[in-house]
């Protein structure tokens, strides 16, 4: 017998976007001071397209989502250029060209 695929145990990242009304800035310039977003309910995010407002529990999953999305694409920057293929020939010194210096035959 096949295993069934199990869907619905993992977390489906929404595509969320800043509130047209705050700039997704959480709050609105009131006449003496900073009020509040009520389009975002202060979160500064909705639904993309849709203009939605998540609910407070689920946007917390959702922005913990795009936290660590972003820590992962910033370990792979810090981790700097991987130089294989033909980079990797430019990189290293082959001792070929004069004085023992790095040809490229370029």
């Amino acid at each position: 017998m096949k295993k069934a695929q199990a869907h619905g145990f993992r977390k489906v990242q929404i595509e969320l976007e800043h509130c047209s009304t705050c700039k997704g800035k959480a709050v609105v310039q009131g006449v003496f001071y900073e009020l509040i977003c009520s389009e975002c309910n202060g979160s500064g995010w909705v639904m993309a397209r849709s203009q939605l407002v998540l609910p407070t529990d689920e946007l917390v999953t959702q922005l913990s989502l795009r936290l660590q999305q972003a820590q992962r694409e910033i370990e792979v920057l810090q981790r700097g250029p991987s130089t294989s293929g033909p980079a990797k020939y430019y990189q290293q010194s082959n001792r070929r060209g004069a004085g023992g210096s790095n040809f490229t035959g370029d």
